[in-house]
């Protein structure tokens, strides 16, 4: 029968025992999946989306959980209906891989970093299809091209290691695909990667699905990639599904209350057209807030002047230097009192290269850099310490830049024991006060980093970074790894604190849409060199680099209605930033193209 789903999911409940007792993972879970649809299941962290698809893989045993309850029914190639629930693992064996392929989150601990990738693409084609060694290699070569590869052959043979993060998951998907699967669950694909290679791979599966008949289930906290790929959508909170309808219904009329705050917590590119200063979010639910146009000053605080960041590669018998990593490359530009601007670009085109070396973390070459009358670049260690007063930075993972034996207090208290700024009951006062001002309870401050959720530990991170009264703050990617809901808070939150303070930020960010809501100016960075420079709405608007033109027409937009399509998708690969001893780059030169846009007329190789 053809009008039968391919996989039924009723009355689901998974259960994890702790210490303390069993914990519900998802509570009472039911939808289906039809031959050829692709269902995405949305919700944040911890709603249960990810339990509901390993339980169907009959893998979230190997996690620690348990099926407590409900029917797991798939419907098999040539044998029909089949319940997973009670199947046996010898049985589940051949249906993972063979009739349910998998695409995991993170493509490196999906890939066994020992075998090569010609090995672990064959694996699954000779254990299934019984594919002489052969054939299994001629199919995983035809695979990796159809997964857009280049040099297929020459991949083979190489390791996980030596493949990028895109093309990492483009393996992973071929394997997923290799013994062409009736279900394909893709568990958040694409969180990792950037805007370019996400709608590459995005366009890529959409094809794949259409070419093979395959049914998708698509897990996913990012609304906009929901509206590029749904047919149907399931929202998740807190293990139960609270709404399903089509992708037109969720996002034209969302009954729930869940589902119509998380897609008003989504910054849609083109929101702020028209709109000279950005301004916060208005959330649901968050009726007192403050969403009044952050204007900034016109004093400068910070001038960058032609800074060039290099990395040495070290090779042969004397680990001599023989090459250099151009990491940063000739940037200039200024930020005013008050305002922020952002650095946009892909991964390894030098964003927090240059971050760092505002902060000096790591050492530039060559350039001026001018905070406030004070040239950071001609200070000794004593003159930087004092100098990092003024400047500080928030991490992208807010994990790892906590110490996780010390108390929240402690660490938000440490800036000001280590520069004596505050102490005794002062000190205590201050961080009380700095809690209230990052909407943290003062309950919290006894409690360590891995007691917290994300959003919580990035108002940690914030808190400790307004610890010292800095003018200016790095922001690395300070919001990339957060749930869209938290996301928008964090980012109120830093934009309320601009408005008070008159802070200045330094934005990094590859989120296009987060940009546009944040940003006084915007820089452009490729390969090393900002390739265009101007006000947030110019650039935007009207922008004149091939390269932001690329940038720009791939970022998925909330709304199903518009929707990219693989032919909207001209990408280049990025040339290597690694040039020998002898190599000489031209100086940026720019144009203006009007007032206070500048675009780059040195060839920047794009």
């Amino acid at each position: 029968m053809l009008d039968q789903p391919i996989a039924r999911i009723k009355g689901l409940r998974v259960e994890f025992q702790t210490k303390d007792g069993p914990v519900v993972g998802v509570e009472d879970v039911s939808f289906e999946v039809n031959p050829g649809e692709t269902v995405c299941i949305v919700g944040e962290s911890g709603s249960g989306k990810s339990v509901s698809s390993l339980s169907l893989m009959r893998l979230v045993e190997f996690g620690g959980g348990e099926i407590a309850d409900g029917e797991l029914v798939f419907d098999r190639r040539d044998i029909g209906e089949t319940n997973l629930e009670t199947a046996d693992q010898d049985l589940m064996k051949k249906i993972r891989g063979n009739e349910i392929g998998m695409i995991f989150q993170e493509p490196m601990t999906a890939l066994n970093p020992v075998f090569t990738v010609g090995r672990q693409l064959t694996e699954g084609l000779r254990v299934h299809k019984h594919l002489s060694k052969a054939d299994a290699e001629a199919r995983a070569v035809e695979l990796l091209r159809q997964v857009r590869i280049p040099e297929p052959e020459r991949r083979m043979k190489q390791y996980p290691h030596e493949l990028s993060g895109g093309m990492r998951q483009r393996v992973v998907i071929a394997m997923a695909m290799a013994c062409e699967p009736r279900l394909l669950i893709a568990d958040e694909p694409t969180t990792a990667l950037d805007v370019t290679i996400q709608a590459e791979i995005l366009a890529l599966m959409d094809r794949l699905k259409r070419e093979t008949g395959t049914a998708v289930m698509f897990i996913t906290h990012d609304m906009a990639v929901v509206a590029q790929m749904a047919d149907r959508v399931v929202v998740m909170f807190r293990g139960n599904k609270v709404e399903e309808g089509t992708v037109e219904e969720i996002f034209t009329n969302p009954q729930h209350d869940y589902t119509k705050a998380l897609l008003a917590a989504v910054p849609k590119l083109g929101e702020m057209r028209g709109k000279a200063a950005p301004e916060p979010m208005k959330l649901l639910g968050a009726e007192n807030q403050n969403v009044d146009p952050i204007p900034g000053t016109s004093d400068v605080l910070l001038t960058v002047k032609n800074l060039t960041t290099r990395f040495p590669v070290k090779g042969g018998f004397f680990r001599r230097t023989i090459s250099n990593v151009h990491a940063v490359e000739d940037v200039s530009f200024n930020i005013n009192k008050g305002q922020t601007l952002s650095l946009v670009g892909e991964s390894g085109c030098g964003k927090s290269s240059a971050g760092r070396s505002i902060l000096r973390l790591v050492e530039p070459i060559s350039g001026e850099i001018n905070l406030d009358g004070v040239d950071i670049m001609k200070l000794d260690q004593t003159g930087l310490r004092k100098a990092r007063l003024d400047m500080q930075m928030i991490f992208q993972d807010p994990f790892a830049s906590l110490n996780p034996q010390m108390q929240l207090l402690d660490q938000v208290a440490e800036p000001m024991r280590n520069y004596g700024t505050a102490s005794g009951s002062e000190l205590t006062d201050r961080v009380a006060h700095l809690f209230d001002r990052v909407e943290l309870p003062r309950s919290f401050m006894r409690r360590y980093p891995h007691e917290m959720s994300g959003g919580q530990r990035q108002r940690i991170a914030i808190a400790r970074a307004l610890a010292l009264n800095p003018k200016l703050i790095v922001a690395d990617e300070a919001v990339s790894a957060l749930d869209v809901s938290v996301q928008a808070q964090v980012l109120n939150l830093m934009m309320e604190l601009q408005s008070e303070l008159g802070l200045s930020f330094l934005f990094i960010s590859h989120d296009m849409a987060v940009v546009e809501r944040v940003s006084h100016q915007v820089g452009v960075m490729y390969l090393g060199r900002i390739v265009e420079l101007g006000p947030r709405d110019r650039v935007f608007e009207n922008p004149q680099h091939p390269y932001t033109q690329a940038l720009m027409s791939a970022v998925p937009i909330a709304d199903p209605h518009q929707r990219k399509s693989e032919k909207d998708l001209n990408f280049k690969p990025i040339p290597s930033p690694i040039h020998g001893l002898d190599y000489d780059p031209a100086p940026s030169e720019y144009n203006e193209v009007e007032p206070g846009h500048f675009v780059l007329t040195t060839d920047s190789g794009y």
